[in-house]
């Protein structure tokens, strides 16, 4: 009975410093989100979209900068004009053409700036990816450490039912117990296998999921963290950062500016377009077999083109358009309406789980204290086996709702913090290099040719 209690205690001890064991330095909770914020895929997924949506706007900024075409004809012509007479005539052309756009309707401006806001919203997007992901690791960061501490209780638990058992099968066979004693004891044992393996699901189940979401296995953690000094002071406080901060409404709003000038870019196309066009090239034509003709031109034009009417096409983008941004501005109100009730839904987690884990610690405190007593009680014949097994049971449940309460904390720590837009690797101090997620834009704004991207692909 004794050693059953040592090890009830290692057990206990464990679910209250809530490490894994392993060998070597512990990986806190912040170095392994630093891991994760380098090197998942999920993230690095949303970084590439974001340089891919970078080129949007060096591709309407191409409306102010002149097409350039050379072109090379080579041909034959057959001639019959004059009876008997037909002649034979091969030419060939060189030309260079150049378009200048002079105006198009505000439409370069307008498409150039509906670029720039889908491409500020496309950052936000990805803090948001960032957010979530983050949130994910620390959640399965948790889960590692929370789940093994339960085998570890089931273990120990499966230790004491085993003694218990014994005990049973001692008594029985001296005559001081019933089978029945015998039979409630082993039934108890099956019930912690059945428990224990369910457990040992649990944790191979978490295991894979950091692995997922961080890269590596997990190996020795620790869930000290600091993430409690960096909450909101209230719920009005997480409200009004929340509605200020989180990328997923500022995304929104920017998807509104974008679809604004998107309405101003399709009603140009019902306004003049001034272009400048200018041409020469040379035309070779030999008119007999040893002389042959040169001809050179150039021309310069401007044009321009006031359209009258389209067949209702223009008018019919441009009413879209207009459902298009009252639909974005539905959608911002919708991210706002999430956001809120993410808070609300954190925080109350949050505040539920404090109050769970004092009540827990009571609980394993008391239950501690009484199964103790029925063991002693059970030595002088004043409790059955039943007793025993019974304070024991309640034991484990309390220690497994104390580990699960210390977990869920932690976790709605995150969540709050992730719903308020503050999930950052700056906000959280995280020791690894910063995606700079202006650089590439940077790089490709202003690019007239080149089809390397920045990278070297």
């Amino acid at each position: 009975m004794k050693r059953s209690g040592y090890w009830l205690g290692a057990a206990a001890l464990l679910v209250l410093s809530g490490a894994v064991p392993g060998i070597g330095h512990a990986q806190s909770i912040d170095e392994a989100l630093a891991q994760t914020y380098a090197n998942n895929p999920t993230i690095n997924a949303a970084r590439a979209t974001l340089r891919s949506v970078d080129e949007r706007v060096p591709q309407a900024l191409s409306g102010w900068r002149p097409q350039v075409f050379g072109r090379f004809d080579v041909g034959a012509q057959y001639s019959d004009s004059v009876p008997g007479r037909a002649s034979y005539r091969n030419t060939a052309t060189a030309g260079l053409s150049l378009t200048q756009n002079i105006f198009r309707g505000f439409r370069t401006v307008n498409s150039t700036r509906q670029a720039e806001a889908v491409v500020r919203s496309e950052r936000e997007s990805l803090r948001a990816t960032e957010q979530a992901i983050l949130q994910q690791a620390a959640t399965a960061y948790m889960d590692v450490i929370s789940n093994t501490a339960i085998v570890s209780l089931r273990r120990s638990s499966l230790e004491f039912l085993s003694e218990q058992v014994r005990a049973a099968e001692d008594r029985f066979e001296v005559g001081e117990g019933t089978r029945t004693d015998v039979s409630q004891a082993r039934a108890r044992f099956s019930e912690a296998q059945s428990d224990l393996n369910l457990a040992m699901a649990n944790v191979n189940t978490s295991r894979a999921i950091y692995r997922q979401l961080v890269g590596e296995d997990p190996k020795r953690l620790s869930a000290r963290t600091s993430i409690y000094g960096r909450l909101p002071k209230g719920l009005d406080g997480a409200l009004g950062s929340g509605a200020a901060n989180h990328p997923s409404i500022l995304s929104a709003q920017h998807l509104v500016d974008a679809a604004v000038f998107a309405v101003k870019t399709t009603e140009g196309e019902l306004l003049p377009t001034v272009t400048l066009e200018g041409n020469v090239q040379r035309q070779w034509s030999p008119p007999t077999s040893s002389t042959v003709d040169t001809v050179d031109s150039a021309s310069i034009f401007g044009r321009v083109s006031i359209p009258l009417y389209q067949g209702g096409a223009v008018s019919s983008r441009v009413r879209q358009a207009k459902e298009d941004l009252g639909q974005t501005r539905i959608q911002l109100d919708v991210a706002r309406d999430q956001i809120r009730a993410s808070i609300v839904s954190a925080w109350g987690q949050y505040q539920a789980a404090v109050a769970s884990i004092a009540a827990a610690q009571d609980a394993v405190a008391a239950n501690q204290l009484a199964l103790e007593g029925v063991i002693e009680e059970q030595r002088v014949g004043q409790r059955t086996t039943l007793d025993v097994l019974n304070a024991q049971f309640e034991l484990v449940n309390s220690r497994v709702s104390l580990v699960t309460a210390q977990r869920n904390r932690t976790v709605a720590a995150y969540a709050l913090l992730a719903a308020t837009g503050a999930l950052t690797a700056d906000r959280l101090g995280l020791a690894v290099a910063r995606y700079d997620e202006k650089a590439h834009y940077k790089k490709v704004r202003n690019s007239w040719y080149g089809l390397k991207t920045p990278d070297g692909r």
